[in-house]
């Protein structure tokens, strides 16, 4: 067997792809040894290592009124607005594969609009009052619960992925639609769910805007994203509170600047998800190649 030769293309090829990988995952980094470095000295130019490693800026944020409340809110909706999106785009997706379905077509064009136009701030957010969602928890969740462009993909996935008999001959043995679709629509479609679940999760997480518009009265329902929105706003603020409260360590006073309060927060609301994509990134790339393309 012949030994591959290295060509010139092979080292420029690798070195490319090194420098790419640097340029994506450097901004990280960067963002993690601000968070950990000592306040006084600033991280201002391109280095690799902290500058004496403390936990002094997370100590400070964590102090802050309303952190604790702000991040089970968050981590509730998340949760919750995740599942049962997923619950019902799937569903919905189901049924839009089934040719039985009355009107079937001019459903699911109906659906699709949506994505196209909308009402408007104003006109949604009167909606949300009628039917009494202001300055309710519930606003995170019910608005969610069916993703037009998700749906689309479960639905692709099982027109393309499940045989049609599959399905044909469960009802031959006596199963219903909910039986079809819990046995095995949502067994067999486990990588297109990884995929919304992941795009879901990352949306509800990351959410702020809702909260600042339609909970403006509920502040015990302020998610975390809002509440740090909130802190970046009054970075400046915040950074002369904790030197004048400063921590006294080495005869040396340490204070949180206007960039380690950004640094932080910025790391705190993007832990979680790179906790939740090493559990789904290998389904991934299955879900988006067979559900979004048609066959």
């Amino acid at each position: 067997m012949k030994k591959q030769r290295t060509t010139i293309g092979d080292v420029i090829n690798v070195i490319v792809l090194l420098l790419m990988s640097f340029v994506c995952i450097y901004p990280f980094w960067y963002i993690f040894i601000g968070s950990i470095s000592n306040p006084n000295i600033p991280v201002r130019t391109l280095t690799l290592l902290p500058k004496q490693v403390t936990m002094f800026n997370y100590m400070e944020i964590m102090k802050q009124d309303g952190i604790l409340q702000a991040t089970i809110v968050s981590v509730v909706r998340t949760v919750l607005g995740t599942f049962t999106s997923l619950l019902f785009t799937a569903y919905m997706a189901y049924l839009f594969t089934l040719e039985r379905m009355p009107a079937r077509k001019f459903f699911y064009r109906m659906v699709i609009v949506t994505m196209y136009l909308n009402a408007g701030m104003i006109p949604v957010f009167l909606t949300f009052r009628a039917y009494g969602l202001l300055n309710n928890f519930w606003v995170y969740i019910i608005p969610g619960l069916l993703g037009t462009y998700n749906m689309i993909l479960i639905k692709t996935y099982v027109e393309n992925g499940i045989p049609a008999s599959l399905r044909e001959s469960a009802m031959l043995d006596g199963a219903g639609e909910l039986k079809i679709f819990s046995k095995i629509i949502l067994p067999l479609s486990t990588p297109i769910l990884a995929t919304v679940a992941l795009f879901s999760a990352v949306g509800q997480w990351n959410s702020w805007y809702d909260s600042k518009i339609y909970n403006m009265n509920a502040p015990q329902y302020d998610t975390l994203q809002y509440l740090l929105q909130k802190k970046l706003t009054e970075a400046s603020e915040l950074a002369t509170l904790s030197k004048q409260q400063g921590l006294m360590d080495l005869s040396e006073r340490m204070a949180m600047t206007p960039d380690s309060v950004r640094l932080t927060l910025t790391m705190i609301v993007t832990i979680p998800i790179f906790c939740v994509y090493p559990f789904l990134q290998r389904y991934f790339t299955e879900g988006i190649m067979i559900g979004a393309v048609k066959g």
